[in-house]
């Protein structure tokens, strides 16, 4: 019998586990892959199936050495960023890729193609509220979805990298894409309280307990704000956005809950007043409603906007 005596040390043997699985994961898609189907030809001698470890690591752009101990379970570093090149060489499937990065210990963040998995119906609904800005988030507060309305009147999303691609991550630690709040302890305290009460459904999960850490370390606020355990649920009090085109909007937020597709909803900014309402038509512009998220002119760039409590 083996005993493990100190917490550190069962931490050790979790990682070596976690990597002894990673590697096994890895070389069980590998081989499912059939060399001609990603251009190799199918001839020679191979003592496995599928694809060798240096055709993985050429396809995917990363060196044959890394990808090597990456499979044999070695300690090394691994980002997210070459995660996913090996996620997409080895074809891996929304929930296989979240998988790989839970065992590799690195962020589960929304994928290049979360917006391609939601229904085409989800994008044509957000483009159809415009000129309300609008967009779709998990219960984790990352962004799934938006409009070109939200790209103009509050952020341009569009520039903002995928992995970045999280509310609670924009407000608190982004310095170039912060959506500042003026005024505004007590909408990020609500924000931080609405994730608290959405991670109960999901205590002890890797993705979730690494991007609290992760904004714990990036954020004084955020780590402030977390350890007063409060729990609320989403927010639809009208609320003051300060723009810098068009002045003061006020924006009342309405939550749709897309039920058929797990824990997402949509939150749409309607106008609560008709000065409010023209002013988001003037925002919007002429290509209100086209159907093309995230393509906003240069303008739409001065026009981004912080909430004022």
């Amino acid at each position: 019998m083996t005993t493990v005596p100190a917490a550190t040390d069962r931490t050790t043997v979790d990682r070596g586990q976690r990597r002894h699985e990673l590697g096994m994961f890895l070389r069980s898609r590998r081989e499912r892959i059939r060399p001609d189907e990603v251009g190799f030809a199918p001839g020679g001698r191979r003592r496995t199936p599928g694809l060798r470890r240096e055709e993985v690591a050429l396809l995917a752009g990363v060196g044959v050495t890394w990808y090597t101990w990456l499979e044999q379970g070695r300690d090394i570093n691994v980002s997210a960023q070459v995660l996913e090149a090996v996620a997409d060489t080895l074809r891996l499937d929304r929930q296989e890729r979240n998988h790989l990065f839970t065992l590799a210990g690195v962020q589960v963040g929304p994928s290049r193609t979360d917006c391609a998995v939601l229904p085409s119906s989800v994008q044509k609904t957000l483009d159809a509220v415009a000129p309300y800005p609008a967009l779709v988030l998990n219960a984790r507060y990352d962004i799934l979805a938006f409009n070109e309305a939200y790209c103009r009147v509050v952020l341009d999303l569009r520039e903002i990298p995928v992995e970045e691609r999280n509310m609670l991550w924009v407000t608190f630690v982004s310095r170039e894409w912060r959506c500042s709040f003026v005024e505004s302890e007590s909408m990020k305290l609500h924000m931080v309280a609405g994730f608290r009460a959405a991670m109960a459904d999901h205590v002890g999960e890797p993705a979730w307990q690494d991007l609290v850490e992760r904004l714990r370390a990036g954020s004084p606020l955020f780590a402030e704000l977390w350890e007063r355990y409060e729990v609320a649920a989403p927010s639809t009090r009208i609320k003051l956005l300060e723009n810098a085109t068009a002045g003061v909007l006020r924006i009342e937020p309405v939550n749709l809950w897309l039920s058929q597709l797990g824990q997402l909803r949509a939150t749409v900014y309607t106008a609560a007043d008709e000065e409010t309402e023209e002013k988001l038509r003037v925002l919007a512009g002429p290509a209100a409603g086209a159907g093309q998220p995230g393509r906003a002119p240069a303008a739409g760039q001065d026009g981004r906007g912080v909430f004022v409590s």
